[in-house]
């Protein structure tokens, strides 16, 4: 029987939405999102023109809206919405298609640059596995930063390697939907650029 495994990018491959936009709305509500998104601006704009990584203008967000915040009742508000409002943002077609790998054998993992926190609880009940970006914490606090290195691009496969030797495996299946997942295409035997759309 062949080894398979597969590799998920989470958002907008899986969902509909960007969870952490969603994340933050469900935990603050529409006004105070808007107006921090506001504030934050010119740290977004300075990303998206490439004058700042990534990951500085996502610890920016992150700090507004988390920093300080109980981990403990981040992690509560989070596994509420992964039970009252992830379920509505997943696409059928790709849950069809981890059902149907699952079926053929393979490892399903999640690679996402979302935080695990809103993910992890709905992937063990799935019975997935999952690699997330990580949040920092100092005493039982949210730093609003990120633990190491945010999930995107080239992390997500040095994440993967990290955790699995690709040459065991006889067929790689991989998924995602932006230029961050592409790194992570080009692992696969099999890849699939938003295939669920």
């Amino acid at each position: 029987m062949k080894k398979r495994i597969a590799f998920f990018d989470f958002d907008g491959t899986i969902t509909t939405k960007d969870t952490l936009l969603e994340i933050i709305k469900y935990h603050h509500g529409n006004a105070k999102f808007l107006f921090g998104f506001g504030l934050n601006a010119p740290f977004i704009a300075a990303f998206k023109a490439g004058i700042i990584s990534n990951q500085s203008a996502k610890e920016r967000v992150l700090r507004f809206f988390f920093g300080r915040m109980p981990v403990s009742v981040f992690q509560e508000k989070c596994d509420q919405f992964a039970k009252e409002e992830l379920p509505a943002l997943l696409r059928p077609k790709a849950l069809a298609e981890i059902h149907k790998l699952k079926e053929l054998g393979a490892e399903v993992v999640i690679v996402s640059a979302s935080a695990g926190h809103w993910i992890s609880s709905w992937c063990a009940d799935n019975n997935l596995k999952l690699i997330a970006t990580r949040l920092d914490e100092n005493d039982g606090k949210l730093t609003g930063k990120i633990s190491g290195r945010n999930c995107h691009g080239d992390e997500k496969v040095a994440r993967i390697k990290e955790l699995f030797d690709l040459k065991q495996y006889d067929e790689i299946y991989c998924y995602g939907d932006t230029k961050g997942d592409k790194p992570m295409l080009g692992l696969a035997t099999f890849s699939f650029y938003a295939p669920f759309r």
